[in-house]
């Protein structure tokens, strides 16, 4: 399969795929393990997860699609406990990527963004934005960035 492999974890809702950025320890695994915990009936989709630690970025006509390596599927780092196996229902095999997010401490992050932030990936623009990965709000603040809930996002 053709593509680049990225750092980073990869969460999806309604086959739409948000790409968790940041170093080793920065809560991404965490933060993906509270995202596939949110009701679907309050999001209108079930949380699905797509891939840890490395994602597979592939360019197709319709944007860039993104797959989890074979060897990783379905596998989760978390810490302090090891290497969880999640059930085949929890896994979205391949999703559009929508979003990327990079993770940072709350002290690094504006109360409020100046700009929409958009990166080249691939060839393609994709909206990025920021979160801190550890407050309690983090995975529905996902969410709602993933659903578009915000002005400017169209949604």
């Amino acid at each position: 399969m053709d593509g680049i492999v990225v750092h980073g974890t990869c969460v999806a809702l309604g086959g739409a795929a948000a790409l968790l950025r940041g170093d080793s320890g920065a809560g991404k695994s965490d933060l993906a393990l509270r995202f596939l915990f949110l009701p679907k009936d309050t999001l209108g989709a079930q949380p699905r997860f797509v891939a840890d630690d490395g994602a597979r970025l592939r360019r197709t006509d319709a944007g860039i699609r993104v797959t989890c390596p074979d060897t990783i599927t379905g596998k989760i780092e978390v810490r302090t406990l090891g290497i969880a196996n999640l059930p085949p229902p929890w896994i979205e095999g391949d999703a559009h990527l929508r979003l990327l997010v990079d993770l940072a401490a709350r002290s690094e992050l504006p109360r409020f963004p100046d700009t929409i932030e958009w990166e080249d990936v691939l060839g393609v623009r994709i909206r990025r934005i920021a979160l801190d990965p550890f407050e309690s709000s983090a995975p529905m603040k996902l969410a709602l960035a993933m659903l578009g809930r915000f002005d400017g996002d169209g949604g």
